[in-house]
Formats: C-alpha cells, structure tokens, sequence
C-alpha cells in the first residue's frame, strides 16, 4: 500500500498522520487552515471521511473525532479514516455558527463547495472540497442544534441508494433518516453529484454541554462511526441495526410572532406525535398568549429551539414527517 496524503497530513500504511489543509493568510499574516488527520490501515478498504464543526457552534463534531481517533488501531484498520475535527476553523474560533467576519457567505453549508476566488468561507469551502471529492468514498458530515437549538439522534442521507445504505450502518438509536434538505450547498451535497454515499448527523446542541451530556453525546457519535467501520469492513466486528427505520422528510415549524419562547412541559423528542398537538406557547412578555406552536402533522419532534427570545420567523421546532417505516 502506498502513503496516503490529505494536506500535509502523510500516513504510511499502519500509521496516523496530522496536518492541515493549507487555504489562505489571516490579516495578521498567520495562515488559515483546516486541521486533517489521516489514520491509514494496513488492509483494503474504503475511506471515510468524517467532518466536524462545518458550523462553529456545533462542537460534538470536534469531540466525537477525538473520541474515535483515541480508539483506531491504524494497524488492525481495512482502508483509510480521514477526520476534519473542525473544518471551519474560524466560526469555531468565534463560537458562532458561521465566521462573523464574512458576511456575504456566513454559511458554509449553504455555499459549498464555494469558490477559489470567493470569499473568505467560500476559499475555505472550496480548499476542503478539492481535498476530500476525488478521497472520500464514504462521507459522515457531524452537525448539531448548535446555539440556537437542540436536536435529537437524526440523520439527512444525500438521496442515493448508497447514502441511504450508510444511514442504516449507523446502528440502533439512529432510525430517523430523512430525504436531503437540497441538491447543493453542501459537502453531501457535493458527494451527491459523484454519485457517493454521505449523510448528515445531527445530535446535540450547546444546551447539551454540560459533562455528562457532552461526553454521553460524542461517545454515541462515536459509537456510530465504529459501527459504520464495521459494515463496510474497516475493522473487526459485527455491526448492529436499528429493527426498523423511518423514512421522511424534515418539516421545520417557524415562529409566527415575535416573544417569549415556552415550550410545552412533557413534550418528548422522537416520539410520535399527532398532528395538531401543541408543541410550545409564544408569549408576550406579560404572559399573555400569542401564538401556540403545534405538530404540522404526524410525526416526531427530532429539534426544539433553545433560545427563549424568538422573532418572527425564527426556528421554533424541527419535525420528521414519516413516509414509511421499513424493516430490516
């Protein structure tokens, strides 16, 4: 086997490799980069790729890496683990969900893959586009409720059969899997168009990291990409399955008013609910009701807004309308 390079990451067969992903200058003259590690094996196998912190708020990607990187055996590993713990290194710095020095492109999972010549996001979109789209066979693309919300085991796969394959290998706990939110903007978006297999994760939320959260939400993460391992074959084990699935579509309730944000005492996440059930109060600031938020039909509630102070329009619920359930 020959050494496998991302960056100036360099990994001979059996070994780890740290690096970076070279992309432009801070105005201080410091260089921008995206952190990369390569874990090599020794055997055949596909790579998987996995991205952390697309979004700065969203750190049980960055955790949940870490986690798995403290476990891989280069030596006992079929194919090639390449982790991104943060690829957007700049909103991560500024604990904010996009870099708040780039107005015209704050998103860089609505703009990706960007562009050369872009703004600053979008260079960095474009420099991890060219690294991962001709290395990736296998994308997890690690995402949470971030500042504003909290959001439960749920997955996006990017609408091909195979991405649909590797949402199943994600294992039990993980049977929330919904059709794509787009065709671009994205880096499963981007594998979409290669015809590669990717899928969106979703779990937790800054409301979430306190110890024992954080910790139980980046070891679920991370027992979920060992599982994923498992089924394609990159290490030894069998890998286990949800009983069933369901399949759907993301049907996100906004805000009708501006005010105080309640939601209902009791309601659960990930359970089924019937369309019409009130999910929160929007109040003004005198306790005077303005608006209930109820379930646009059945389904499940996988993200609720954590933020109290809501304006009009604003996320307020995420909800999985389910088509169909499926067994194994």
């Amino acid at each position: 086997m020959a050494t496998f390079k991302v960056g100036t990451a360099a990994a001979e067969p059996g070994t780890r490799a740290d690096g970076v992903i070279p992309v432009t200058r801070r105005p201080g003259g410091e260089p921008l980069t995206i952190p990369v590690v390569v874990v090599h094996g020794t055997g055949d196998g596909p790579t998987l790729w996995i991205d952390g912190a697309i979004h700065g708020d969203e750190p049980e990607g960055p955790l949940s890496i870490q986690k798995l990187l403290a476990e891989l055996d280069p030596r006992q590993l079929r194919g090639t683990v390449v982790a991104i713990p943060v690829v957007n290194v700049a909103a991560f710095e500024a604990q904010q969900r996009g870099n708040p020095f780039d107005g015209f492109t704050y998103d860089m999972n609505r703009i990706y893959p960007g562009r050369p010549d872009g703004y600053p996001t979008e260079r960095v979109a474009w420099a991890h586009y060219e690294a991962m789209i001709d290395t990736a066979d296998l994308l997890i693309a690690v995402h949470s409720g971030g500042a504003h919300s909290y959001l439960a085991q749920a997955q996006f796969y990017n609408g091909t059969d195979a991405g649909l394959e590797l949402a199943k290998a994600m294992g039990p706990g993980w049977d929330l899997i919904l059709k794509p939110l787009g065709s671009k903007g994205s880096p499963p978006a981007a594998m979409a168009e290669r015809g590669k297999p990717a899928i969106t994760v979703e779990l937790g939320g800054l409301c979430s990291t306190l110890p024992n959260d954080f910790h139980r939400n980046g070891t679920v993460l991370k027992d979920a990409f060992l599982n994923v391992m498992r089924h394609y074959g990159m290490i030894d084990g069998e890998a286990q399955y949800a009983d069933a699935w369901h399949l759907g579509v993301q049907r996100t309730v906004l805000a009708g008013v501006g005010g105080f944000f309640v939601p209902e005492e009791g309601v659960q996440y990930r359970t089924p609910i019937t369309g019409g059930t009130r999910i929160a109060r929007i109040l003004d600031l005198y306790g005077n009701v303005l608006k209930e938020i109820v379930a646009p039909c059945d389904g499940q509630i996988f993200g609720m807004r954590t933020l109290p102070a809501v304006y009009q329009g604003d996320w307020a619920c995420f909800f999985g309308e389910i088509h169909e359930t499926i067994g194994r």
